[in-house]
């Protein structure tokens, strides 16, 4: 069986590391050059796009920004997964809010913003403290601006004039004093089955995932079913086949979803090692009509991403249950060059591991790690 993947860059990779042990074949599509390539090394295959799709069993994607006439010419081959109106949702803020509220499913407060006169209402609806987000092409902090007072909005609406607000809208959201950021990573079949790893608790850093921990500690039953029955809600509406994350904002004992991702995603990486499947080894069974397999856990994990930054020795990995996941890609800032999982009998250990780790990698690069190292040591 052939699977093709729209997009070729690390979660392509790591698909395709799960996919070869069940004999599956896996390529990629570069989508800035529509060139079919191998998703671990990136070379180019000598197949067209066309050749490529005739020849897949099943095609999904790596992430959600793909060219809209790229999406289309996929989708009428019917061997989309998940499908089309999943992955547009993911895409486009907009499309997600109206997805999110037509199941009356709670997420932040907003308003559509298409136009920078419209902030003065949004101000008077949401309060003076917002969040102001790309509806497309924003992620990892990228497309986003904060308003903190009023006093700033002369200001952010001369910075916000010069975009094309009536085809790429705003979204601007009320900003939250939450207590915790979560995220639910499930896995929905052809048949309607599902399968769910634990709740994780993320924790970022200028707009960007720095790192996870799962099962996310101070969890109880309650909020763990509001949890899955939000996700289940989202993958039966949307007909669902593939790993699918919602990402929640907790306050107090409610679950606001703040965005979902239509893919294998970073808060569910520390499953490679720390669960029974990973969720690219679910992702790719669901989408071939394979048996789901169990998510059990099997230790208290962290994982740790490693942004714009290369400089540290491998002797990290001498700290038991310590497992590197390199990209092997040039160095920029911001850029994901790796992620660390770090495995432990308890969460107390586990932040043993992390000040341990904190040896190797500079508080500059990585800020989180001691205090969440410190925060892991005083769980019971």
């Amino acid at each position: 069986m052939s699977i093709l993947i729209l997009g070729s860059g690390q979660l392509a990779r790591m698909m395709a590391l799960a996919a070869y042990p069940l004999g599956l074949n896996v390529a990629a599509v570069d989508v800035n050059t529509l060139d079919v390539v191998n998703p671990i090394t990136k070379a180019v295959i000598d197949v067209s796009l066309e050749q490529a799709i005739e020849a897949a069993q099943a095609i999904s994607v790596e992430f959600e920004h793909i060219p809209q006439y790229l999406l289309d010419k996929v989708n009428a081959s019917g061997k989309l997964k998940p499908s089309i109106e999943s992955i547009m949702a993911g895409a486009d803020r907009v499309k997600e809010k109206s997805l999110l509220s037509g199941l009356d499913i709670a997420n932040c407060a907003y308003n559509i913003i298409t136009h920078v006169d419209q902030l003065d209402s949004a101000v008077e609806n949401l309060g003076e403290k917002l969040i102001i987000k790309a509806s497309r092409d924003g992620y990892d902090g990228y497309g986003q601006w904060r308003l903190a007072t009023v006093a700033d909005l002369p200001e952010l609406k001369a910075q916000l004039s010069q975009l094309e607000l009536e085809k790429v809208p705003l979204v601007a959201e009320k900003m939250l004093k939450f207590d915790r950021e979560l995220s639910l990573v499930g896995v929905r079949d052809h048949k309607g089955n599902i399968v769910f790893y634990p709740l994780a608790e993320n924790l970022h850093h200028q707009g960007q995932l720095a790192v996870s921990i799962a099962p996310a500690p101070k969890v109880d039953e309650k909020l763990m079913t509001q949890a899955q029955g939000i996700f289940a809600k989202l993958a039966e509406r949307l007909n669902y086949i593939g790993v699918l994350a919602v990402e929640f904002f907790q306050m107090g004992e409610q679950l606001l979803v703040n965005e979902i991702a239509p893919r294998v995603h970073n808060s569910g990486h520390w499953s490679m090692q720390g669960a029974d499947t990973c969720q690219f080894d679910n992702h790719i069974r669901a989408i071939a009509g394979l048996p789901l397999g169990s998510t059990d856990v099997l230790s208290p994990t962290a994982m740790i991403n490693i942004v714009g930054y290369d400089d540290f020795s491998k002797e990290l990995l001498s700290i038991p249950g310590s497992h590197l996941h390199w990209y092997d890609k040039t160095v920029r800032p911001k850029r994901k060059m790796g992620h660390l999982n770090v495995c432990a009998d308890s969460y107390a250990a586990l932040g043993q591991k992390l000040l341990d780790l904190a040896k190797y990698f500079p508080e500059e690069h990585f800020p989180l790690l001691k205090k969440e190292a410190t925060r892991l040591l005083g769980l019971v």
